[in-house]
């Protein structure tokens, strides 16, 4: 098992996943949206669709929008 966390979003949490799942099952497991999100490591924006390998922490940034 990985240990995936994520920190922002009012969240700091860390979720357990199978190795080569996406950061969007991370983010569904945590109950996170995944479209109130931009995923973020070492100041690069990672898509949702990126697999991931092994214990990672990443940073989450609210998107937001109004009219």
């Amino acid at each position: 098992m990985m240990q995936i966390g994520l920190k922002g979003h009012g969240n700091d949490i860390t979720v357990e996943l199978e190795p080569s799942s996406t950061i969007r099952q991370a983010l569904d497991k945590a109950g996170i949206h995944p479209s109130t999100v931009l995923v973020s490591h070492d100041d690069v924006i990672l898509p949702h669709s990126t697999i991931l390998t092994g214990d990672i922490n990443l940073d989450l940034t609210v998107v937001s929008s109004g009219g």
